[in-house]
């Protein structure tokens, strides 16, 4: 597979190569603070169920409760994340960089609380029990070490999944994301 190469504005907060759309569902970081925090999540919609709009009008605030019997329970959330990485590779970013999104709610890590004030979301289309493809963990990697590169608090150690940051409450990336492999790409 090729390699992909991504960088990251830190000015503007995007990522080069994302298709970029704009979720409402952000808001400032707190005044001086570093973002030091990479979470992954896995995301399907309908649960175990890959393509089609829903993921996105989910992040962008449009999802139609009455589309599936799933979504009456998901339409009023505010949530969001940074970047989505798609089961084809593709890469959608929602929210830059420099901003809050809305990904990890009521999250801890190493003793500090409030994980979206200081971590960057990373959502992988998939769950928990289906492999994720060779294009993502591509993507992935370039987009992480894009991220490293411009936010020096990111290192391997604070690459995390949603479940180590909410454990008990959430499961994702699940055990079907390979850390192993990720880890080794990563290097």
């Amino acid at each position: 597979m090729q390699q992909v190469e991504r960088r990251v504005n830190t000015g503007t907060g995007l990522m080069t190569g994302a298709r970029q759309l704009s979720s409402p569902h952000n808001d400032p970081r707190p005044a001086g603070t570093a973002i030091e925090l990479l979470v992954i999540h896995g995301i399907s919609l309908p649960p175990g169920e890959f393509g089609g709009p829903w993921i996105e009008r989910l992040f962008l605030g449009t999802l139609p409760a009455d589309a599936h019997p799933y979504f009456a329970t998901l339409a009023a959330l505010r949530v969001s994340t940074h970047l989505l990485i798609r089961r084809d590779g593709d890469i959608l970013q929602f929210v830059p960089f420099h901003c809050r999104a809305w990904h990890a709610g009521a999250s801890a890590f190493a003793g500090r609380e409030s994980c979206n004030d200081f971590s960057i979301g990373i959502e992988l289309e998939g769950c928990d029990d289906v492999a994720y493809t060779p294009a993502q963990y591509a993507e992935l990697t370039a987009a992480t070490r894009a991220l490293m590169a411009a936010y020096p608090g990111i290192t391997p150690p604070r690459i995390v999944g949603h479940a180590d940051i909410a454990p008990g409450r959430k499961t994702d990336p699940g055990p079907a994301f390979d850390w192993a492999r990720f880890r080794a790409r990563l290097a």
